[in-house]
């Protein structure tokens, strides 16, 4: 019926006054919490950083093939079983073993129950293939094992990424999965990427080894360069201390050489471990080893028992917090490779506002013109309504402190002629029943009800696309179908609440008056 309660009157006008107030933080600041929220301007609005990072999971695979390289060796030992010309190559490990126990090595790697690798609760025999030709065996990773090791990788790499980029600062970055081993990141406000890009660059994977001249060292050794590129060294392979073991990491100033130190700090393991090693190599050079690369080589005076230390090498300040913060945001799982990068600078993210600005209060304006010529009183009423719409819209996304895009902007722009839809089908409506019933509130209550299928058919055809895009769809799209869903929602509210109220109320005080509308 044509009628609102006091009620739904009352709570009508105080979710529009409410709305209007907290859309209006986006322009005035307020002390209260509640209404001290904006909507956030996405990278092509406010300028910023694009990077599209690739993980390099190669390593990670060699990484995992040689780990079970030393644990195939240690089981089969264990049940004297003598593996033969074990290799590693073209990420496949292959060895032989004498007749008698070729089942053995099968039953081995294809029994769920099979204790061989410790590295895991339970050996998968689906993660790696094992095959057998020219009395050669051959063991990879199956294409099952492949996805669940880039899926772990992508994980991995994604919360590290976050943990750096949130150490810098940065507001509100995005940061998403693409693929299985790709990773999106979007940083608005940052118009000099260098910065980011030589921190998501680096591996951090730090490790502490001694030099040796000896190499025939029974960990074996190898050739390293110092980070500056001026010499090389011999290192062991044997790791002392990895990264793992780090609890904290700081820039500082040594006040006894003038120059800026990274402080680190270990924990209990750690401090064990370095505290031994210290102890047994005095006299010794500590490489401090940073993703293949020597930071510092110094020479162990006394034993370090306090599990802190210092990694000096001639830093800036700017340098030092730098590798402080990727030591203390955890090594990387696999390197990171950029494949793409766009840098959107502020000027043109502000045009980009002012364009989407201009064309939402040219088509607003020409709508509501058109509507108020059209219906008169009732276009006044339904641009006060469009109004109020816009209004909640904005409060909504205020709320939830989203991301406006310009896509948005143009979803937006579609919200607000989908509103006008709605009412012109209405009056229209009301227009056709006023010819057959002379009785202004019957005509109207049924031009209401008798519209409302259309109405609602039109409005939920389009939010079952909008739901479809945010969800299958990225960046860009997502922001377009979020204001469109958002802005179905609000259109029929403001149609059916709004509208329809003031219509109510001017109705009963001209419901004698013929030629309404």
């Amino acid at each position: 019926m044509l009628h609102f309660s006091k009620l739904r009157i009352f709570f009508v006008t105080l979710i529009s006054l409410l709305f209007i107030l907290i859309s209006s933080s986006n322009f005035f600041k307020f002390s209260n919490e509640l209404f001290n929220k904006k909507i956030n301007l996405g990278l092509d609005l406010q300028g910023g950083s694009y990077l599209l990072l690739e993980i390099d999971n190669n390593p990670v695979i060699e990484q995992k093939l040689q780990n079970l390289t030393i644990t195939i060796k240690n089981y089969f030992k264990e049940k004297n079983i003598r593996i033969n010309n074990i290799k590693l190559l073209d990420q496949k490990l292959s060895f032989d073993v004498e007749d008698q126990f070729k089942q053995v090595v099968i039953d081995v790697f294809t029994d769920e129950e099979s204790d061989l690798n410790p590295y895991y609760p339970r050996f998968k025999s689906h993660q790696l293939e094992i095959r057998e030709e020219n009395d050669i065996f051959n063991i990879e990773y199956s294409k099952q094992g492949l996805v669940e090791l880039k899926t772990s990788s992508q994980d991995q790499a994604l919360e590290i990424v976050r943990r750096r980029i949130d150490e810098i600062g940065t507001n509100e970055p995005n940061i998403l999965k693409r693929g299985n081993d790709r990773i999106l990141v979007e940083l608005p406000g940052l118009d000099d990427p260098m910065r980011i890009k030589s921190l998501l660059g680096k591996t951090a994977n730090l490790t502490f080894r001694f030099v040796t001249t000896n190499t025939e060292d029974s960990f074996g050794s190898e050739k390293l360069k110092y980070e500056d590129g001026s010499e090389e060294a011999i290192v062991s392979k044997r790791i002392i201390l990895s990264g793992d073991n780090l609890l904290d990491a700081q820039p500082r100033m040594n006040s006894e050489t003038n120059e800026t130190v990274v402080s680190f700090t270990l924990d209990r393991v750690g401090a064990k471990r370095f505290g031994k090693a210290t102890s047994t190599g005095i006299g010794k050079q500590l490489a401090i080893v940073l993703d293949g690369k020597i930071i510092s080589a110094p020479v162990i005076r006394d034993t370090i028992a306090s599990g802190s230390g210092q990694i000096s090498g001639g830093f800036t300040f700017q340098s030092a917090t730098d590798l402080a913060l990727l030591l203390r945001s955890g090594a990387l799982p696999a390197p990171l490779n950029i494949i793409e990068e766009r840098t959107v600078g502020p000027d043109l993210g502000q045009d980009s506002i002012n364009a989407g600005m201009i064309a939402l209060a040219i088509g607003f304006l020409l709508v509501i013109l058109f509507i108020f010529f059209k219906y008169r009183v009732f276009g006044l009423i339904t641009n006060i309504a469009l109004i109020i719409n816009l209004f909640l819209l904005v409060g909504i996304l205020t709320i939830f402190e989203a991301t406006l895009t310009l896509p948005g902007i143009a979803g937006i722009i579609l919200t607000v002629g989908m509103a006008v839809d709605a009412n012109v089908l209405i009056f229209e409506r009301i227009k056709e029943e006023l010819k057959d019933e002379k009785n202004n509130l019957i005509a109207f209550d049924s031009g209401y009800t008798k519209s409302r299928t259309a109405i609602l058919d039109a409005n939920i055809t389009t939010l079952i696309a909008a739901i479809i895009l945010f969800f299958m769809g990225s960046g860009p799209i997502k922001g377009f179908s979020l204001t469109l869903g958002i802005g179905i929602f609000t259109t029929l509210f403001s149609v059916y609440f709004i509208a329809r109220l003031m219509t109510v109320m001017y109705v009963f005080k001209k419901k004698e008056k013929e030629g309404l509308i």
